[in-house]
């Protein structure tokens, strides 16, 4: 009898010990709210579609790695680190988290912002942020940038000032009762407002939103929207230092033959510039018909180049060019590679070493003509006229991203993506230049 009891703690025992020692082994026990599926993968090469781990951190973060052995990844593979996801649903305050807005401060702290909902686009909308400053391993816990009660504060659209380390927070508020159908047909109780905050302190603290709405809104502009996504400071040439915030509006819509919601309305894009480092804003000319959410960037010969998501039946980003610092902007042309769904997309420079002076530009999306799936980034080597380098982050459902380059040269991702929502989780991502041309 005591030996039968021994052989039978001995066989309790050893995979206890096993559990303890090599938690991996019984990775295939965890629930599925536990683990998530989730794609990476080249246009050219079949999709590696694997089972992750997601490990809850001390920072309130989920860790989501592959649990692959080192040995089975490739060189280029290793460039590219674990996903992050930094807000995701069942997290604590919020019903759901959208918008990702991704910055590098001058101290190369970053600043993943995002919108904090109890509902949808409406209602009570706060506007959060999470640091980190160790490029993207330790986060702070969620902070409220702007919160207005019950109503809506969102699309936060962040600019450093390189001059003065001063960021700057365009936003938009409008009243929790109102909705973007109401406030674009005129039955809405208000219009939606433009808003400026500011941190001194590297975006620990902020101070309270200014409505700007006299110098950086028309009368017929009744929905208002900054972004999605970030400003930029010009750095070159007779307009350098202004600040750039890419915005959208709605108005009355009188031409035939074009985009008009409801008949009888239109989206536009325009900027909000700052000659003055923040001390006013004012507005550019509009970009028209058919667009909005857009985000700019500051091409090599100083001009700068609107990219914008577009109603006009083109399945692809519409892009405008200003000469004059963002105050004219060109009539819209499509770019046909940069396929979309009509949805939001991110567009930034990369000007670092070797490639500091050259003409490299980032972009991403999800790269597909009828669902919001697959979220793409590409890299123009030529000012963005050609995009010959393309890899997929996640191949399955994912709208909105931003993009950002660490003080190192590293490339972040900051995007909304799960296995069955698109909503699901807010991803955090970092890959070097190399993964992402594979060399």
């Amino acid at each position: 009898m005591d030996r039968q009891i021994r052989t039978y703690l001995v066989f309790i025992f050893i995979p206890y010990l096993a559990s303890c020692l090599c938690p991996g082994i019984c990775a295939k026990g965890t629930s599925e709210k536990e683990n998530m599926n989730l794609a990476s993968g080249e246009p050219e090469e079949p999709i590696n579609r694997i089972v992750v781990g997601v490990t809850e951190t001390r920072d309130g973060v989920r860790k989501i790695t592959s649990g692959l052995p080192s040995g089975s990844r490739s060189q280029t593979d290793r460039q590219r680190s674990q996903r992050t996801a930094l807000y995701y649903i069942g997290m604590p305050g919020y019903n759901r988290y959208r918008i990702p807005s991704l910055i590098v401060t001058k101290q190369g702290t970053l600043l993943a912002f995002c919108e904090g909902r109890t509902g949808g686009d409406s209602g009570d909308i706060d506007i959060l942020v999470r640091r980190s400053e160790d490029g993207g391993t330790i986060w702070s816990k969620s902070q409220v940038v702007w919160s207005d009660g019950s109503n809506t504060c969102g699309n936060p659209c962040p600019v450093v000032d390189y001059s003065t380390g001063r960021i700057y927070l365009l936003s938009t508020w409008n009243l929790g009762t109102d909705k973007e159908s109401q406030i674009i047909t005129f039955k809405s109780k208000d219009v939606r407002h433009p808003y400026v905050c500011h941190s001194d302190d590297d975006g620990k603290t902020w101070s309270k939103p200014v409505c700007i709405s006299d110098s950086a809104r028309l009368d017929d502009w009744r929905w208002y929207a900054t972004g999605p996504g970030i400003g930029i400071q010009i750095k070159r040439g007779k307009y350098a230092g202004r600040l750039v915030i890419p915005a959208n509006h709605s108005y009355t819509e009188t031409r035939d033959g074009v985009f008009r919601k409801n008949s009888k309305y239109g989206y536009g894009s325009h900027v909000i510039y700052s000659k003055d480092h923040g001390r006013t804003w004012q507005i550019s000319e509009t970009i028209t018909p058919g667009c909005n959410e857009s985000q700019v960037v500051e091409l090599s010969d100083g001009s700068l180049m609107m990219n914008m998501r577009s109603y006009n039946r083109k399945q692809c980003r519409a892009i405008s060019i200003s000469k004059d610092g963002g105050q004219s902007w060109s009539e819209i042309t499509y770019d046909p590679t940069l396929i979309e769904p009509v949805c939001q997309a991110s567009m930034i420079t990369y000007n670092h070493g070797r490639n500091r002076n050259n003409s490299l530009v980032l972009f991403s999306n999800p790269a597909d003509k009828k669902s919001r799936i697959r979220m793409t980034v590409r890299l123009s080597y030529d000012d963005g006229k050609t995009w010959p380098v393309s890899r997929i982050l996640h191949d399955g459902p994912a709208p909105y991203s931003n993009l950002a380059v660490l003080p190192g040269g590293e490339i972040v991702c900051f995007y909304e993506g799960g296995e069955k929502n698109p909503y699901e989780s807010m991803i955090f991502e970092k890959f070097s230049l190399e993964w992402l041309t594979g060399q």
